[in-house]
């Protein structure tokens, strides 16, 4: 058995693994225990009882984190001429079309998300198969098509993330930075979780929400008692 470093002699000297921790609680003991020398991504991750593989127990949503996301989002926006100037004035990284289509289909994914006008879906349709595995292809439930690019750009910018269950029924999504003070993580949290929380499907039988934790890059996880935040969320 290896030896325990310093920092993880430090990390279980503060830390239960077993315990449910208050989500307050939970993020200011975030900060304690995290030991990069980088900012670290704060990260949520609920696990649900929903079968992913049944539409009708697909959870996917959109939430505007109050406290921003903390990086740095770069933007595409594919669209005809005359929304290219608003794009640009919302602060789009890369605004266009044709050119950036074909940058695409030649693998170019250098960007976080893409917004597109609704004209132009058939030709970026061809590019689901590279866009999709990545999480980049546009979607109209997320926002991401709309003819409204500039509001779309500037709510993506300002820290709006969509999230949605993968194939094993959990939701795991960034929501800030360990830079971030405990207050700010909890907000971001709590977000996000009451957002789960409205999906609950109406035909799904027994529990929703089994458990969930808080993470950053190199931490290990810490419980949130899930059952004491959604009953004070009522």
């Amino acid at each position: 058995m290896s030896k325990k470093t310093k920092n993880q002699q430090a990390v279980l000297a503060k830390y239960d693994h077993t315990k449910l921790y208050p989500l307050a609680e939970a993020c200011a003991l975030l900060k304690d225990i995290t030991y990069t020398k980088f900012d670290a991504s704060v990260e949520l991750s609920a696990n649900l009882g929903v079968d992913p593989r049944k539409a009708n127990q697909m959870i996917r949503g959109v939430v505007t984190l109050p406290n921003g996301t903390g990086k740095v989002v770069r933007v595409l926006v594919l669209c005809t001429p005359d929304k290219e100037e608003e794009a640009k004035a919302a602060g789009a990284d890369y605004v266009g079309l044709d050119e950036y289509v074909e940058k695409i289909k030649a693998g170019w994914t250098d960007v976080d998300v893409i917004i597109c006008t609704p004209s132009v879906m058939p030709k970026i349709g061809a590019l689901g198969k590279i866009l999709g595995p990545r999480g980049l292809m546009p979607n109209p439930k997320t926002g991401t098509v709309t003819m409204e690019v500039g509001n779309a750009v500037k709510e993506v910018k300002g820290g709006k993330i969509d999230f949605k269950v993968d194939k094993t029924g959990i939701v795991h999504t960034a929501i800030g930075k360990v830079s971030f003070t405990p207050e700010a993580i909890c907000q971001n949290a709590a977000e996000v979780l009451n957002a789960i929380a409205k999906l609950k499907p109406q035909a799904l039988k027994g529990t929703y929400m089994k458990s969930a934790a808080i993470c950053t890059t190199m931490s290990p996880g810490v419980k949130i008692d899930l059952k004491a935040f959604l009953n004070s969320a009522e």
